[in-house]
């Protein structure tokens, strides 16, 4: 029986800068994901801590939520079966 799963994927700020996204869309289309939906935006210091909350305690927490705040990202909901 096949399962229609889902999933979110987020284009970091350095793939964008590096005008990498349009490569990246074609790997995840090529691996026979849907893309349900798609936005590129900018995070806050604040939202990036509130979506990374789960790794507060972690010595790298800092430096991950100043790099994805750092820049704009893509946010992409995916959709494969199995």
């Amino acid at each position: 029986m096949k399962t229609l799963e889902r999933t979110l994927a987020i284009i970091k700020p350095d793939a964008v800068a590096k005008h990498a996204v349009g490569d990246i869309v074609g790997m995840i289309e090529a691996g026979g994901f849907r893309i349900l939906g798609m936005q590129m935006l900018e995070i806050s210091k604040a939202q990036a801590e509130g979506f990374y909350a789960v790794h507060a305690d972690k010595p790298f927490f800092d430096s991950l939520t100043n790099f994805m705040s750092n820049g704009r990202i893509v946010v992409m909901a995916l959709e494969k079966e199995n």
